[in-house]
């Protein structure tokens, strides 16, 4: 399965991107398919949106996940970002590509041209949303 998460951060006054990209750039990969995109507020320049693709199992989601805890507590962004953060995590069920021009036939869920298992995926929601909130109960224990 591919995890997405979408973390949307606010800088505070007088930091900037590069202040967050140094804390809070990866020093551990994942070992598998990671790819982060993160972009910038036109409307708010100092709110920054993270949205990050990872492949893993849900077995690995628990391990994985320890290694983000590892890096957020090792590389804090508390003096750079304000404290409320909006965060958003799911599992992707379908890639789309509408750059042709014109007509395009409709095509049912898939991912890399495999079918979407909508069962499989809604049974995977439930257990790598328990290992998030495992996760992030951690991280804030360990943060006070």
């Amino acid at each position: 399965m591919i995890s997405v998460a979408i973390v949307t951060r606010r800088l505070k006054q007088g930091k900037t991107y590069d202040d967050f990209r140094k804390a809070w750039y990866h020093t551990t990969g994942f070992g598998t398919f990671s790819k982060l995109y993160t972009m910038l507020n036109v409307n708010d320049p100092r709110e920054i949106t993270v949205i990050g693709f990872v492949e893993m199992s849900v077995e690995d989601a628990t391990k994985e996940l320890e290694i983000d805890v590892k890096e957020r507590l090792d590389h804090g962004l508390d003096n750079i970002i304000e404290p409320n953060i909006m965060r958003k995590f799911g599992i992707l069920v379908s890639e789309d590509d509408f750059s042709a021009e014109g007509n395009i036939d409709y095509q049912s869920a898939s991912i890399n041209g495999k079918e979407t298992n909508i069962n499989e995926v809604s049974s995977n929601l439930h257990q790598l949303a328990k290992a998030i909130k495992q996760a992030s109960e951690k991280r804030d224990k360990a943060k006070k």
